[in-house]
């Protein structure tokens, strides 16, 4: 069974940071790219960054991250991770993790097979 549970969401005050984290497993982790979704009330789920399945190649939305989040990953821990720093209350949303093969820093949702839950990210102003 396939589970990708994403943490490290909550409420935090402009310009704080966090890290989100996705823990993974029922799959062959290192065989996955794994893509950052996040969704926002009223809009559509928007990509925000991946990393490749060794984590040598990331990809990022710029117009969203406009340099400040950072996507890793840990395959030896099973974990994917976003930094994301000098955060802004537009970045308010639900974050969600995602895996996929050979997506090749695809920004459509189509693309990922399978889904986390979410995590709230709430940034105040």
């Amino acid at each position: 069974q396939v589970q990708l549970v994403e943490s490290g969401g909550g409420l935090v005050q402009t310009g704080d940071s966090l890290r989100l984290s996705c823990a993974a497993s029922g799959l062959s982790f290192g065989a996955l790219d794994m893509g950052w979704f996040r969704q926002a009330p009223g809009k559509e789920r928007q990509f925000v960054a991946s990393v490749s399945r060794l984590g040598s190649i990331a990809y990022y939305e710029e117009s969203v991250v406009k340099g400040r989040f950072t996507a890793s990953r840990d395959n030896a821990k099973n974990m994917a991770y976003l930094q994301m720093n000098s955060l802004l209350p537009e970045d308010t949303a639900v974050y969600y993790c995602a895996s996929g093969r050979d997506t090749y820093g695809s920004r459509r949702y189509e693309s990922y097979d399978h889904w986390g839950q979410g995590t709230q990210v709430t940034v105040s102003s």
